[in-house]
């Protein structure tokens, strides 16, 4: 087949190896992170999403020790009025805001900043391209280092390593995988996001420009496996949305309570946000209210620490120097997931 050089590995396809565990407490094991001298107490990022990250999501992803971007689908003002409020709440450490390539970015940028926010987001979907590189320079000519700089989406290790030489800090790493994602089903491009992990952790810049896995991840242990294949943090969506710190009135079907969710690429969110649809490649749903954010993050919190001391690792570091993978087939796929038959 033309051009076909591999077989390209999902977070399905692999499981890690148990390993001998000298750890007697879940306590003992230290899952921070530093996306460059940003230091975090958990390796959590939330998506710039309009129905994930707003202030009250910022704040309190800040409160347990991760890390909160504000969309930037809305006009720079009320933006930087979210921010605002942010970083108003008392001992904030750290909020993040999301600006584009194109337009007034350059302003929004400024006012975000202006109001709070040490961290800027250049979020596009398509980040390995001439106008993420024109931004990153232009960002870094007119603010230098005044902020941190994540940017992305890219899914290979030449748009990593592009990305920190155009001025990145940290670079998001994942195109496709979204849960409302539908870039690979209406383009036919993409990487599995474990396999983008694994390519742009083999870059002479790994321990200096973070790796940000970004799509994909529904279980926590997705989240261990994106650590171990050399990721510094993950960015997350649905694992979080729904959560009653995040954007949207909770809304009901079958008197059960929901909130909406939605890619910033889907029919919806595109009229919403600038009058008018392009390339359509994500989708909008609804999904169960989580409550608390709180409760979520504990979970996954939980979920983590266990993963770690099934590979008898205290850090992040020490889980990828130790971990091994292994390949699993579609039938250990099904066997790893509950399927036990349901009589009620």
């Amino acid at each position: 087949m033309k051009n076909v050089k591999r077989k390209s590995l999902c977070f399905d396809d692999v499981l890690l190896v148990p390993k001998y565990s000298d750890i007697v407490s879940r306590s003992e094991i230290d899952i921070s992170t530093k996306l460059s001298h940003i230091k975090l107490k958990m390796p959590i990022v939330s998506s710039p999403m309009d129905t994930v990250t707003e202030n009250q999501t910022a704040v309190e992803m800040d409160k347990h020790g991760g890390l909160g971007i504000i969309h930037r689908y809305n006009s720079i003002l009320e933006q930087s009025v979210l921010v605002e409020k942010a970083a108003s709440s008392p001992y904030l450490n750290n909020v993040g805001a999301a600006i584009g390539v194109s337009g007034d970015y350059l302003d929004r940028a400024k006012s975000v900043f202006d109001a709070g926010a040490n961290i800027i987001c250049v979020d596009i979907a398509h980040g390995h391209h001439i106008l993420m590189e024109r931004a990153l320079k232009n960002i870094r000519d007119k603010f230098g280092d005044m902020f941190h700089i994540v940017a992305g989406n890219v899914a290979t290790k030449a748009g990593y390593e592009d990305l920190v030489r155009w001025g990145a800090d940290s670079v998001r790493v994942g195109i496709g995988g979204g849960s409302i994602c539908s870039t690979r089903i209406q383009t036919g491009h993409g990487v599995p996001t474990l396999q983008s992990i694994f390519d742009c952790a083999d870059s002479e810049y790994v321990g200096t420009n973070a790796i940000i896995a970004d799509g994909g991840i529904k279980t926590s242990g997705d989240i261990v496996k994106a650590l171990a294949a050399g990721a510094d943090a993950v960015m997350l969506g649905s694992l979080i949305a729904g959560a009653e710190e995040t954007p949207g009135e909770i809304i009901y079907k079958d008197r059960l309570p929901f909130k909406n969710y939605r890619g910033m690429a889907s029919v919806e969110a595109q009229v919403d946000w600038r009058g008018h649809t392009s390339s359509v490649e994500g989708v909008a749903t609804i999904i169960p209210s989580k409550g608390p954010l709180a409760v979520s993050l504990s979970s996954l919190v939980t979920g983590i620490r266990s993963g770690f001391s099934y590979s008898g690792a205290k850090s992040i570091e020490e889980l990828q120097t130790s971990a091994k993978f292994i390949y699993q087939t579609s039938s250990g796929a099904h066997e790893s997931a509950t399927h036990i038959h349901s009589t009620r």
